[in-house]
């Protein structure tokens, strides 16, 4: 027959678990979800189209200058779409849409988070480009600011996130 009594410690291991659910819950949700990935990444892609645009301008390179506006018109959209779903959240109602136009053009094949990856992908391959172009030394000061602020709040919570995981399997 099995033994079902309580034993030392058992109460305190069931509430360490219910608080680690909680905080597990909390990150994966679209409020902080948007937060320190879905908005830092907007403001790369806006900062990045705004810098096409500037160079562009100034090298009377029409081209360019139009794919600077198409990127921050995109990078706007996908803003919008981020204070929607974390909005939305705070409100603890489901959002209808993705986190941006990408993931949302990936419901078309059942696959929004396989294209929410390649939108990540494509984020970081602007944050590269705007590195090895040269382009982030020649941001304006409240430019440089807003990108300091997105890679802090990225990276920061990133750090977070994986501290969290490292220390609830350690347990």
């Amino acid at each position: 027959m099995e033994n079902n009594a309580l034993k030392p410690g058992d109460f305190e291991q069931d509430s360490i678990r219910r608080e680690t659910d909680r905080i597990q819950r909390f990150f994966s949700r679209p409020f902080f979800l948007s937060l320190t990935i879905g908005f830092p990444f907007c403001l790369y892609k806006i900062l990045f189209g705004v810098m096409a645009v500037r160079v562009g301008s100034d090298a009377a390179n029409t081209l360019l200058e139009s794919f600077g506006w198409i990127i921050v018109i995109w990078a706007g959209i996908d803003l919008v779409m981020n204070l929607g779903r974390a909005f939305l959240d705070l409100l603890h109602r489901q959002a209808g849409f993705e986190y941006c136009t990408i993931a949302q053009a990936g419901r078309i094949f059942h696959r929004p988070m396989s294209f929410l990856a390649l939108d990540t992908m494509v984020s970081f391959v602007i944050i590269c480009m705007m590195l090895w172009s040269g382009w982030i030394a020649y941001l304006t000061s409240p430019e440089r600011y807003l990108w300091y602020f997105a890679t802090t709040l990225n990276l920061v919570s990133l750090s977070l996130v994986s501290l969290y995981n490292e220390t609830r399997m350690a347990r």
